[in-house]
């Protein structure tokens, strides 16, 4: 699993990095943030410490890789730009887990490939991931990609000091929002990333491998 998610998140940042540098800011290139190298991502409580930590307690695996920085005013389209940058991370989440679903499949019914196989509950992690950290990342709440499409919606001056609150309060209150989950005797965050790894997985006509995961 930690694998799985370690691949999500590089690549999730990577993807913030690219468009960043098609839309013509460079400031992730010079900061050598353009690679799917690992090591460059890597947050060393977000990557590693939390996410193994929660993986051998057997709680819900939590992580994050370090922000990829990147200046708006160098991108050419100065107000959807950062949001073009911001949802490229999850768009590319929700891709990856389109790839490896199909490929799960194929290795499934054409491969024949056994459902405990490593390959098999592998590609189902990186499948249920990459579903999961797409939609929390659609979140509009700082410092989240959502919500950068909330403040290229919301640009109007009215609509400032309610942004400036949100930047300066999100992570207290992201946070916030996921303690209550984990404590809640019905989880709401964990009803709707297990509603949509169920939908992905029926849309293969694989539902039954989730028994397995």
């Amino acid at each position: 699993m930690y694998l799985a998610l370690l691949i999500a998140l590089v690549v999730h940042e990577y993807m913030h990095a690219l468009v960043g540098y098609l839309l013509g800011d460079e400031t992730a290139k010079r900061m050598g943030r353009l690679t799917l190298n690992p090591l460059v991502h890597a947050d060393m409580v977000g990557t590693v410490i939390l996410p193994l930590m929660a993986i051998i307690s057997n709680f819900p695996v939590i992580g994050w890789a370090k922000p990829v920085p990147f200046n708006p005013y160098n991108l050419r389209n100065q107000k959807w730009g950062p949001t073009l940058v911001a949802i490229a991370g999850p768009l590319s989440n929700f891709g990856m887990a389109a790839i490896f679903l199909v490929v799960l499949k194929l290795l499934l019914i054409v491969g024949n490939f056994p459902v405990y196989n490593l390959l098999t509950i592998f590609l189902g992690y990186l499948v249920i991931i990459n579903v999961v950290l797409g939609i929390f990342n659609f979140i509009p709440i700082p410092p989240l990609d959502g919500s950068k499409i909330l403040s290229a919606l919301l640009d109007a001056p009215k609509y400032r000091r309610f942004l400036l609150l949100l930047e300066t309060r999100g992570p207290m209150i992201i946070l916030f929002v996921i303690m209550l989950d984990l404590l809640s005797p019905v989880p709401f965050l964990g009803a709707i990333f297990g509603s949509a790894v169920n939908f992905t997985f029926s849309l293969a006509g694989l539902r039954y491998l989730l028994g397995v995961l």
